[in-house]
């Protein structure tokens, strides 16, 4: 997984609904983020989500997506909404804010 990413061609936002605040979700999200070669930033939301940013190619972002989605991660994920856009290039590393 390692591997260089290629140029970020997409951005994604997710919204990651359940019991994903105070379990240590972003962090696990910033570590498989950057494992993929995905620049951007995980934040909680006042209305106890999970609000991910990422830029990458669609193919790693995509995979991003899957491991949101796989049950692995802390906590308890309900749903996983994404908006695909277009490369924004503002984002430096995957931080969680």
């Amino acid at each position: 997984m390692s591997e260089v990413a290629g140029e970020p061609d997409v951005r994604v936002t997710a919204w990651v609904r359940g019991t994903v605040q105070g379990v240590g979700f972003r962090w696990w999200t910033r570590s498989r983020a950057l494992e993929l070669g995905l620049v951007g930033w995980a934040r909680n939301t006042a209305d106890g989500r999970v609000e991910v940013v990422a830029e990458g190619t669609r193919a790693r972002c995509d995979e991003l997506l899957a491991a949101l989605r796989s049950g692995r991660s802390p906590g308890s994920v309900e749903v996983v909404v994404e908006q695909w856009g277009a490369v924004k290039g503002d984002l430096v590393g995957f931080v969680e804010r």
